[in-house]
């Protein structure tokens, strides 16, 4: 019978695995709904191990988001590990919900958050341990709607095999439209079946349906078009873009989890989108403009979710937060509100020019002094400059001397190697910046106890970015000049043992940009991993370049392509990439003359505070760049000291001690398009 419980028969193999405890569910403020009294019924996946998954804050809005709908039932689902994927296949057990443990096949939707494309091979899994046909076309009015989400959506064409739909962009109103559809499908008893639903879906422009596009190819390999083939869908689905973040103010409650997970706190995003312009960031193009929320709807954010979880630390999360117009009065108001009560700030890495020593020292006003993170991103500067990455090597010395003459004693710097026109000269100004940050720190502090953490990831050419077109550095290329930069490092007998050195060797990330900037094609090849054996390819004791190579042999090289063909091969201007009909709002000549100005060493200014770069976002999504400042002020609020979270995860959620008023909550308008005022 549909929506049962499978706990009576999955809790006698729980002791035979590894951590258990992260299948038991019962979290803090998870929801558990009657099934019958539910007419949708949502299931959400974030394709990786609990621990992963858990903390990750847009599955958690959006199953807050659907719970709060009366007739709406959202539950959780995440990837099983190997250990116990043995042993539900052995009894016969099928993916289920952490929530009631239900099978994830009972479900009207199964929802799939990709926040990166080596999850696609876990999403393998969950659909044949659920009883879903792996191939879309496949699959009866029986089977879940499958629906792919997250920024490693924004090409879906690798994984549009696997999936019926794709959300994408922001997810919030997405979630309820596609809900709405499905509830007055089902109401009328589900004409035309699973066709007609997506077909009504796409129609409503929810959702980008892959089975409605058609690709052909060209003899040498590459896209000759991708078409719709019927005339009554989108030619070109867009993204969803969420305004007014400040009337969204989730997760209300935050999921405590009983399991260790990668973040113990609770999180508040404190805005959205990044118009900084660094040309290998996905993430800051597909989520442009910044939308931000005000210094009110943070407060009362964070102290609703102070109450709600028990948690003692806040992130104050973003692409880049200390870009927030009102960080300094927000880090002051919370600093001053949660003084003595044994809360702690933390924001993620910081600019370098963002950086200043009072808002470091407000963060860590009411907690321990960690270190802190930088992201130059490029070793010399040459290189960032053509990344876009405006900082200069005096900025970075001056910026962490200034930190550690005021005490912290630990900087972390990232970096990437690989990047587009980069050199083994750019890659070795890594460890002149490192022993610069060690001799300045040890000069200004009078102490030789200063470290400095050199972590180093590849880069990998991202869709929807100026450096799309762009040829990926062989892995070879990458582990040789990373060999040298970690040597070079090692040979200062003065500074080395000062410096910390971490980095991932580049085959992983060959596959993730085979994943990135594959068409239809790489569909064969995922499939040819996973049944040879390919699970959790993000984590390096599970990942096997050796299989995916295999693979890519077997699958692409008689269709005339190669890994090679889709990773490191140099696109041209007109070249029809796969994910070309799918609109992100970025302007494709814009992309390119970003591109070019790369290649120039041109930068490009943040267009909060200069006029409009005609990036195409604004006009083609119909949105603004939305920021303060409010002029506001946080107020202490009542019994600070009696937060405490639920325990149990039964207690009633408490409503905002700060509830912004609309009506009197001052915004400032943004400026009209290309007028050079500042938003």
């Amino acid at each position: 019978m549909s929506g049962q419980s499978l706990f009576a028969r999955l809790e006698p193999l729980l002791p035979r695995v590894r951590r258990p405890v992260q299948y038991v569910g019962g979290e803090g403020n998870s929801t558990v709904k009657p099934w019958d009294s539910a007419a949708v019924r949502w299931c959400l996946m974030y394709p990786d191990a609990y621990e992963i998954g858990l903390p990750n804050q847009g599955l958690q809005i959006l199953y807050e988001i659907l719970n709060e709908q009366p007739d709406v039932l959202a539950e959780r689902t995440y990837s099983v590990w190997p250990d116990l994927e043995a042993l539900l296949r052995e009894h016969g057990l099928p993916q289920f919900t952490v929530d009631a443990h239900r099978a994830v096949g009972d479900f009207d939707l199964l929802g799939v958050s990709f926040a990166t494309e080596l999850g696609y091979t876990n999403l393998l899994t969950a659909l044949d341990l659920a009883g879903i046909s792996l191939h879309a076309a496949e699959r009866t009015d029986a089977d879940p709607l499958v629906v792919a989400g997250g920024h490693a959506a924004f090409n879906p064409e690798p994984i549009a095999t696997f999936v019926d739909a794709v959300v994408l962009g922001d997810g919030e109103q997405a979630v309820l439209g596609i809900t709405d559809v499905v509830r007055a499908w089902k109401a009328a008893g589900s004409p035309g079946g699973r066709g007609e639903l997506l077909h009504r879906l796409a129609c409503r422009r929810l959702v980008y349906v892959p089975a409605f596009y058609d690709v052909s190819y060209r003899p040498d390999g590459r896209i000759r078009s991708v078409t719709r083939n019927r005339d009554d869908v989108p030619a070109r689905p867009s993204k969803h873009t969420l305004s007014d973040l400040d009337s969204w103010p989730y997760p209300k409650a935050p999921l405590v989890p009983l399991a260790e997970t990668v973040h113990e706190r609770m999180s508040v995003e404190i805005f959205r989108g990044c118009t900084r312009g660094c040309r290998f960031c996905q993430a800051g193009m597909i989520t442009r403009p910044v939308r931000e929320r005000n210094i009110a709807t943070i407060g009362a954010m964070v102290d609703a979710g102070l109450r709600a979880t028990g948690f003692s630390e806040v992130g104050l999360l973003s692409l880049s937060s200390a870009d927030h117009t009102e960080i300094g009065e927000i880090a002051t108001g919370l600093a001053d509100r949660y003084e003595g009560a044994n809360v702690s700030l933390s924001l993620p890495s910081t600019r370098v020019d963002a950086f200043n020593v009072t808002l470091a020292n407000e963060f860590s006003r009411n907690g321990r002094r960690s270190g802190l993170t930088f992201a130059p991103e490029g070793g010399s500067e040459r290189l960032r400059r053509v990344i876009n990455k405006m900082v200069s090597a005096e900025d970075l010395v001056r910026t962490v001397s200034t930190a550690y003459a005021h005490g912290w004693r630990q900087v972390k710097l990232y970096f990437m190697c690989g990047l587009p026109t980069e050199t083994d000269e750019d890659v070795l100004e890594i460890a002149d910046l490192a022993r610069e940050v060690i001799r300045a720190g040890r000069r200004v502090s009078g102490q030789r106890d200063i470290r400095c953490t050199v972590s180093i990831g590849g880069f990998v050419p991202k869709p929807h970015t100026p450096f799309q077109w762009v040829g990926q550095a062989p892995h070879e290329v990458t582990d040789a000049r990373l060999k040298l930069l970690r040597d070079a490092v090692r040979a200062d007998r003065e500074v080395g043992r000062a410096i910390g050195f971490r980095y991932h060797d580049g085959r992983p990330g060959i596959i993730e940009g085979l994943l990135a900037r594959g068409d239809r094609r790489v569909a064969a090849v995922i499939e040819r991993v996973w049944r040879d054996g390919g699970r959790f390819d993000g984590w390096n004791e599970y990942f096997s370049f050796e299989r995916w190579e295999s693979a890519c042999a077997a699958e692409l090289e008689p269709l005339g392509v190669s890994l090679d063909w889709f990773t490191t091969r140099e696109r041209d201007e007109r070249e029809v990439l796969a994910w070309d009909h799918l609109d992100a709002g970025l302007d494709r000549d814009w992309l390119w003359a970003d591109w070019q100005d790369a290649l120039s060493g041109n930068e490009l200014d943040d267009c909060r505070w200069t006029p409009c770069y005609d990036c195409g976002v604004c006009p083609t999504m119909g949105t603004d760049t939305q920021i303060g400042p409010t002029g506001r002020r946080l107020l202490p609020v009542l019994a600070v000291s009696n937060l405490q979270g639920p325990g149990s995860g039964q207690a009633e959620r408490p409503q905002p001690a700060i509830q912004p008023d609309p009506a009197t909550t001052p915004r400032l308008a943004p400026a009209p398009v290309g007028s050079g005022a500042a938003t």
